[in-house]
This record gives C-alpha cells, sequence and structure tokens, in this order.
C-alpha cells in the first residue's frame, strides 16, 4: 500500500451495463473514505481502466463528471495526472440529524454489516499470522504498525481518514479482495454519519487504546482476542453514533 490504502477491493472489474455510473460510484468511493488524500492523484489513466474493466473513453466521462463537480482536477505534463480536490466537510449536528432521519433503519443495519466483516477480518489475519513460520511476515507487521501510528498521530482534520485506512488495512492485509471490498462496502456506509460527529478527545483517546488491543492480537496470532477487541471497539463506535442520534 502506497500513500493511501490498497484501492483493489474498490477499484474491481465493473459489470456491464451502467459502466459510467458505476465508475463515478467507485471513484467517489476511493475520494470519500480518503483511500487517496487531497492533493494526490489517482493511479495512471491506463491501470485505472485496466483495474476497473473498463474503455479509457469511459473513464474520461467519469472523471469529466467528478472535475464538474469539484471533487478532482487534472493536471498535464510529465507530473500530470488526476488529482483529488475533495475537502471533507466539516463535523456538523444537523447534518448528522438528518442523515440519520432519511437512513433510519439502515443505521442499525450498516452498524451489524460492519460488525461481521471487521470481527471476522481481524479473525482470519490473526489465523494466517499464526499458521505462519514466523508467527508475524515482517511486511504485513509493519503495515499494520505504520496504520496504528498514522491513526494515533493524526490531528482533528485527519483523524477520520486515519481510522478509515487503519481499519480497512486489517482486511487488505488478508489478501482477500472480496473481504477488502466488504469491509470498504461497509464503512462507506457509515462514512457520511461518523464524519458528521465531532472529533472528541476523550473518544480519540479511548479509541487508540482499543486500537493497540486489536493490532496486538492480531499480530499475536489471536483469533478470538482479536474478534473480541474489534468488537468491543466497533460497540463503542456504535454507542457514539446512537447517542449523538438520540
Amino acid at each position: 500500500m502506497g500513500a493511501g490504502g490498497d484501492l483493489s477491493g474498490v477499484l474491481r472489474p465493473i459489470r456491464e451495463g451502467n459502466a459510467f455510473e458505476e465508475t463515478v460510484e467507485r471513484l467517489l468511493t476511493v475520494i470519500k473514505l480518503g483511500l487517496i488524500g487531497r492533493g494526490e492523484r489517482f493511479p495512471p489513466e491506463r491501470e485505472l481502466a485496466a483495474q476497473l474493466g473498463i474503455s479509457r473513453l469511459t473513464l474520461r466521462e467519469a472523471i469529466r463528471e467528478l472535475q464538474r463537480a469539484d471533487y478532482v482536477e487534472s493536471r498535464r505534463g510529465r507530473l500530470g495526472g488526476t488529482f483529488i480536490t475533495y475537502t471533507r466537510p466539516a463535523p456538523n449536528m444537523s447534518d448528522l440529524r438528518r442523515l440519520a432521519q432519511e437512513r433510519g433503519q439502515k443505521v442499525a443495519d450498516a452498524l451489524t454489516f460492519r460488525y461481521a466483516v471487521e470481527t471476522g477480518a481481524a479473525d482470519m489475519l490473526a489465523q494466517q499470522l499464526a499458521a505462519t513460520a514466523d508467527g508475524t511476515p515482517l511486511a504485513r507487521r509493519e503495515v499494520l504498525l505504520a496504520r496504528l501510528a498514522d491513526v494515533n498521530n493524526a490531528g482533528p482534520q485527519e483523524y477520520r481518514r486515519m481510522d478509515t485506512l487503519f481499519h480497512l488495512a486489517i482486511a487488505e492485509l488478508t489478501d482477500s479482495s472480496l473481504l477488502a471490498s466488504a469491509c470498504t462496502e461497509a464503512r462507506m456506509q457509515l462514512n457520511d454519519l461518523l464524519n458528521a460527529i465531532p472529533v472528541l478527545k476523550l473518544n480519540i483517546a479511548h479509541a487508540a487504546v482499543q486500537h493497540a488491543a486489536i493490532v496486538e492480537a492480531i499480530l499475536a496470532g489471536d483469533p478470538k482476542r482479536a474478534r473480541t477487541a474489534v468488537a468491543e471497539h466497533l460497540a463503542g463506535t456504535g454507542s457514539l453514533l446512537r447517542g449523538f442520534l438520540g
């Protein structure tokens, strides 16, 4: 993974029939989740079109649509490409209440979905690490610890993005594109709601302890403890959401 997350869970081949619409949706998911941050650029056009299984013409049309909506800008030249210009909105309680009213029971459904896929991802990654000869392949250990450091060191403006990258890294490191895709979708279902909640110092401090417990359990190759640590953390997020929505 580079500066952002592994994009394979999002930039997978698109089904035939709605190529333009699905391309816009996939690119927006990458942007809104912060898998590529503001000022960073998408992979080269040829590579991006191949990943999505679409023509370069369809990709260009989707990028033009995003450019009109001020999500990206295209630059020419040797250092050119499609760069992210999207700025994450500041937390807003009125937006939170509006989103909660619009989505109703879908919020509970999204929390259940996230619980299932993220506890499963942590369980699976811990199993994989326990099964290896040395217990913890160095590359995977370094990525997970780097993601933990990133979220711990993030300021209020970048916290949600780094938190997203941390959680998605667990699924990505299992090397299951289907699991990574499911965890990405689960996060996207809650993304607008989470972004609308103020970043609270006490909550960040509590989350840091829980994140560390998750990483410790995974690196120890303990699936049961990893699943429990993720479950406890997600229960806290769910309680925070319900508190603000209530």
